[in-house]
């Protein structure tokens, strides 16, 4: 087995094609994984489309993948042949993307799948799960976090008990996580924005509260106010279009942090509030002792239904079906992450 299938990004803006590459190798600490399933995200998309983050070509995308272990360099000892896994990509680096049939894993940032989930939902994970993670809790991080303790660690559950938390667009793959983490670590109430029809299943998952994402501005204040009064310390952007940033950091409490996904649009800012912006991805340099300690956990996080993935719409015609995926991702959904099987790639 030396050569493999793989979605192409050919140029900085342009078209997606199937091709042949080479199955990578893995080196010391890496092992080498089977993508039974990939999950599509919106800067997938995005990178074609505004010209942003890859500069050589071609290039293969995609940051999330769930499959089987197929061979492990050397040092690995945590897992082995066979392994049912999920890992995230390292963006700019092809071997470790995901829409592709075999991708490169770091082996500390890898994580044991329980046999009750499917590979479709744990290929929801990784991103959206490292995004919520790193922005709130990696501890001591100078930039890109709140820098709260993280709740999976010892001592950590319910560490922040009674503390508010705002998350805006609670039913996005990122804000899903967001809430379940806030949960884990005992913020209460968790205010979540979104579409009202998906309310029963964010308070499934931990929100307290669920106000629709359509209210104006003044609406939305005058609503969080009148489920606490407590200083709202922690905002957590899921969306970070201009419109939702500025009334997010209104929301955020003098001395307070607001999160955001994409570049800040603030209008009007003040000294006395934090922006940080995570880079959520647990295989770049900053990032890999957070990632660590989050994998080190994640087996049973998912066994104990503490993390539970995104409800998931699986594509057809393998890697094919991801091009199509990422023209309707474009166009908008709601409530559901889009997955691929690359394997199943004629």
């Amino acid at each position: 087995m030396s050569q493999q299938k793989v979605v192409h990004l050919l140029s900085k803006h342009g078209p997606f094609a199937v091709a042949s590459a080479p199955v990578p190798k893995p080196g010391p600490g890496e092992v080498l994984i089977k993508v039974q399933s990939t999950a599509l995200n919106p800067v997938d998309w995005k990178i074609p489309a505004w010209g942003i983050f890859i500069e050589h070509f071609p290039a293969i995308l995609g940051g999330d993948a769930a499959g089987n272990v197929e061979e492990v360099g050397e040092g690995v000892t945590n897992l082995k042949k066979g392994d049912r896994v999920c890992a995230a990509d390292k963006r700019s680096v092809n071997e470790h993307s995901t829409f592709q049939q075999y991708k490169l894993g770091y082996a500390n940032a890898t994580g044991k799948i329980p046999d009750n989930l499917s590979f479709d939902q744990a290929a929801t994970i990784p991103l959206g799960l490292a995004t919520a993670a790193i922005g709130l809790f990696h501890e001591g991080a100078v930039t890109g976090s709140v820098g709260l303790f993280p709740p999976w660690e010892d001592g950590g559950r319910a560490l922040y008990a009674g503390e508010p938390i705002v998350v805006v667009g609670g039913a996005s793959s990122v804000g899903q996580y967001v809430i379940q983490l806030a949960k884990l670590a005992g913020f209460r109430p968790i205010i979540a924005t979104a579409s009202l029809h998906n309310a029963e299943y964010l308070k499934n998952l931990g929100a307290t509260h669920v106000l629709d994402r359509n209210l104006p501005d003044a609406t939305l204040i005058a609503e969080v106010k009148k489920i606490t009064l407590a200083p709202i310390r922690v905002v957590f952007d899921a969306i970070s279009e201009s419109e939702t940033q500025n009334v997010a950091y209104a929301i955020v409490a003098s001395g307070g942090t607001l999160v955001l996904v994409l570049p800040s649009a603030i209008e009007n800012k003040t000294d006395d509030k934090r922006i940080v912006y995570p880079y959520g991805n647990t295989n770049v340099p900053g990032n890999r002792r957070l990632g660590a300690s989050l994998y080190s956990k994640i087996t049973v996080l998912l066994e104990e239904g503490v993390v539970k993935p995104n409800p998931v719409e699986v594509l057809p015609n393998g890697l094919e079906g991801i091009i199509a995926g990422l023209e309707k991702l474009k166009q908008g959904v709601s409530n559901v992450k889009l997955v691929g099987h690359p394997q199943e790639t004629v």
